[in-house]
């Protein structure tokens, strides 16, 4: 009797080691891409000509800068309309490789943004002066899927 519950414990184990090991060689039909911060900016009324052209310019010479550097891939503003008074119309996306990329890199785009807007004490000029034009409504961090096996 001890015999077979041994040999049944035996059989249990191994059964769940070769089903867990199949599940393991799956593959599925997709896999985790890039990531994307988004910033959702929401410009004041009678302002979107002085916001687009503060993004056009400096916040472009920005992304170019960590793009150069290596720490972004991409980055894509969006325009849309706001649906109530209180809604976001620009979204501002800024492409890393991966989570990890994003975290390892953030002191080597501190320093670029140093390099291209300035001390800490022009950067913060510059986010008053922005306050002026547009608000901040919200900030997401989003994984790609890429709908496609992993090679």
């Amino acid at each position: 009797m001890k015999n077979k519950g041994t040999l049944l414990a035996v059989l249990v184990v191994s059964f769940l080691v070769v089903g867990i090991s199949a599940l393991a060689q799956v593959k599925r039909p997709w896999h985790n891409g890039s990531v994307w911060a988004l910033s959702f900016i929401q410009m004041k009324p009678g302002m979107d000509n002085a916001y687009l052209n503060y993004v056009a310019s400096d916040w472009k010479k920005l992304q170019e800068a960590l793009k150069t550097q290596g720490v972004i891939l991409s980055y894509k503003v969006l325009e849309t309309e706001g649906h109530t008074p209180a809604d976001w119309n620009l979204i501002l996306m800024v492409q890393y490789k991966d989570l990890a990329s994003l975290e390892a890199n953030e002191a080597k785009e501190d320093t670029v943004l140093q390099q291209v807007a300035g001390d800490d004490q022009k950067q913060m000029q510059g986010y008053k002066e922005r306050a002026e034009i547009r608000e901040v409504m919200g900030a997401r961090v989003a994984r790609e899927i890429l709908l496609e096996p992993r090679m």
